[in-house]
């Protein structure tokens, strides 16, 4: 597992597009603060960038540095969440204006995975952290699945876990507002 974080690292280091597994399922990523790097997940995906993109981090204190002010009922839904849980802030910094909703806001998702979590801590930035499919397409159950356009398309792809079958679930979304108001979005 070392010498892979070491490589998706040196990817994302160098404005590269990563292919990984997530907490979830088969993802793109880049450093999160690169617009060039985010606009070659977009174009890989043939997405705009209107929606946003979410963002893994590893621990509470990256959330405070890209968020302007945590509500704090996000805190009791973390705690709570009982599937991976992405939360859409008011207000995110220090990442690039792409990754970021039409609004300001940023969807950022604490990672629950030994992988994803090294990775992190190790590049020092959040992640970008998108389906690997083209938008509009259904996410791929496994590595096999990932389409040849996806794969073609990244400067790496981590050789972990490649023969396990994931299923196909997103995170849970929700959106918080400053006042509290939640809203549930996927």
């Amino acid at each position: 597992m070392k010498e892979e974080i070491e490589k998706a690292v040196e990817c994302m280091r160098s404005g590269g597009v990563l292919l990984y597994p997530t907490d979830t399922i088969w993802g793109l990523g880049c450093d999160a603060s690169n617009d060039e790097a985010v606009q070659k997940i977009l174009d890989i995906k043939n997405r705009g960038n209107k929606m946003g993109l979410i963002l893994l981090v590893e621990r509470d204190a990256r959330i405070n540095r890209h968020v302007h002010e945590v509500p704090a009922i996000a805190w009791d839904l973390m705690d709570v969440a009982k599937r991976p849980l992405t939360i859409v802030y008011p207000g995110g910094k220090g990442v690039s204006s792409k990754v970021m909703g039409d609004d300001g806001s940023v969807a950022i998702r604490m990672a629950k995975d030994v992988f994803c979590e090294k990775l992190i801590q190790q590049a020092n930035v959040p992640i970008v952290s998108t389906s690997a499919n083209i938008s509009g397409q259904p996410a791929p159950k496994s590595f096999s699945d990932i389409g040849q356009v996806i794969l073609d398309g990244v400067d790496y792809a981590v050789n972990l876990r490649r023969q396990e079958t994931m299923l196909p679930q997103p995170s849970d979304i929700i959106k918080v507002a400053l006042n509290g108001e939640i809203q549930v979005i996927r």
